[in-house]
């Protein structure tokens, strides 16, 4: 059998990480396994492909790279001409070989950046007859509403068009999520055909003390400086990082350590953010370095090296589906400290993970912002935004929290302002903030007070972990997945796509940053 492997790239990310932990034990899982093919739009980088192709021995997988298996927007082609590559490469690819017993694992495909690719995989694997399964890391519709111009630009005027790319009724396709809150919705409908399979890990072994030595000595060099201690926040430059709230805390409660985040711009759409952070920071002098590990990786540590060097390690996303660095930080022990994530704390909750560092919101009072123009230019971005919504989803939608209030109120939650708010508070320097802001949130007064003595607590890894993160138990769960029965009726695309649509856009999910990629 031929395991395919399909991403629009292999950057550095959690899916990524997903790929290279688990696929090891899928050939393992799956011992009829022969070849193994990796398909993206763009080359990877030479030394994680090396590393992989180790990680697979005996065999060696090949690496097809084309343009149209990337993301649309980074394309000059017309639609049309994607369309017709994509179709002339899956022919290809499933008669080249006469790979009839074939099994290709594909991902992302719900996030709308080629919805051309997920409609004609699906057709290729129908008219093949080779088993699909689409696994869902994210969705366009969750806080990505920027994307609906272009999908319909790429050939897909409707939400039922869109729906039928993303979940085709061919009896050859499985779904996946990285949820149980996203796996409850399609469940219903897809019966056995849905499965929830929560990204491999485990605890890492310790890397060696020279490794260890050359991890910090590099990033100590990279920030110009020896002694200062090191926050990490694992992470590519993407707004959902809300990293501006990572530089908050790191300042609040330590305030002369560096914060430094390790991916870099994965996208256009992420420019603007990235340029306007960097600016500010090289301006106000804050301890700031983003994307460490942007460009060539060959002679860069590891994220789980430099975690391992790290004095405390953060996770602000306002938005996860997995939230794979709760994880890495227990498995370092390294100390962290996260937002909750309603949708996924309760899967962390189930594998027997407890974070003794963990928070819903930082608050912080109006009087270190425009409070006026602030709710002015969310009034204005939200109803840019919400016209740009399909028709059939506006009425879905919830009231921000910012626009609720008809005057300043004492304790607004800083992941839901603009970035411009945000870079207004972190103007105001870090004691005078505090001084104001420490009353709002109490329990960050005995998280400062362990952070200066170096007592932040470490979240121990479970032995439960093991059983649900384990490679060798999410490789079953795969398996089991990729060979249950299709129902006999297949479920409407678009029922299934509006029932995630409706969690997606209530009031708890509306966040600014969002928005628009400058705000």
């Amino acid at each position: 059998m031929t395991l395919i492997i399909i991403h629009y790239h292999f950057r550095p990310g959690g899916i990524r990480r997903v790929i290279e932990l688990a696929t090891p034990h899928l050939l393992r899982t799956l011992p009829s396994v022969s070849s193994v093919v990796l398909l993206s739009g763009e080359a990877n980088d030479a030394r994680w492909n090396k590393n992989f192709s180790g990680l697979l021995a005996p065999i060696r997988p090949q690496f097809i790279t084309a343009p149209e298996f990337g993301y649309l927007s980074e394309q000059r082609r017309s639609p049309a001409l994607v369309r017709r590559r994509l179709v002339r490469q899956f022919a290809e690819l499933f008669m080249e070989t006469d790979r009839k017993d074939c099994l290709v694992w594909a991902h992302n495909l719900g996030i709308g950046r080629n919805p051309i690719l997920s409609e004609e995989l699906a057709r290729a694997c129908e008219a093949h007859q080779v088993r699909l399964l689409s696994h869902h890391h994210d969705w366009w519709f969750d806080n990505r509403w920027g994307r609906w111009p272009q999908i319909r630009q790429a050939g897909y005027p409707n939400l039922n068009a869109i729906a039928q790319a993303i979940f085709p009724a061919h009896p050859t396709i499985r779904h996946a999520t990285i949820n149980q809150e996203d796996a409850s919705v399609l469940a219903p409908r897809l019966k056995a055909t849905i499965g929830w399979l929560p990204n491999p890990a485990s605890r890492q072994a310790a890397s060696p003390k020279a490794r260890g030595l050359k991890a910090r000595q590099w990033l100590q060099q990279e920030l110009g400086t020896k002694n200062a201690p090191i926050w990490i926040l694992p992470c590519r430059l993407l707004r959902r990082k809300n990293i501006a709230e990572a530089l908050l805390l790191t300042r609040w409660l330590r305030p002369e350590a560096w914060l430094v985040t390790t991916g870099g711009v994965s996208s256009a759409d992420e420019r603007p953010y990235y340029r306007k952070l960097e600016q500010a920071a090289r301006q106000n002098g804050w301890r700031l370095q983003l994307g460490v590990l942007q460009g060539d990786e060959t002679h860069k540590p590891s994220v789980p090296e430099l975690l391992a060097v790290s004095e405390a390690v953060l996770l602000t996303s306002i938005q996860e589906g997995f939230g794979l660095p709760y994880l890495e930080a227990a498995a370092a022990a390294r100390p962290l400290i996260a937002r909750q994530l309603p949708n996924i704390a309760p899967d962390l909750a189930q594998f027997g993970f407890h974070f003794p560092q963990s928070y819903s919101e930082i608050l912080v009072t109006p009087e270190l912002f425009d409070f006026q123009a602030e709710q002015a230019r969310q009034r204005k971005l939200f109803s840019r935004w919400r016209r740009a919504l399909p028709n059939n989803f506006r009425s879905l939608v919830g009231t921000p929290a910012l626009l609720q209030a008809d005057a300043p109120i004492a304790g607004i939650p800083f992941s839901r302002l603009t970035l411009t708010a945000q870079l207004e508070v972190l103007r105001v320097p870090a004691a005078e903030s505090w001084a104001l802001c420490a009353p709002l949130n109490p329990f960050l007064a005995k998280w400062r007070q362990r952070a200066a003595h170096h007592k932040l607590q470490v979240t121990r890894w479970p032995r439960t972990a093991d059983h649900w993160l384990s490679g060798a138990n999410y490789a079953r769960r795969f398996a089991l997945l990729a060979a249950a029965a299709r129902s006999q009726k297949a479920p409407r695309a678009t029922q299934l796509q509006a029932g995630l649509v409706q969690k997606k856009l209530c009031t708890a999910n509306l966040y600014p940053l969002l928005w628009t990629t400058e705000s």
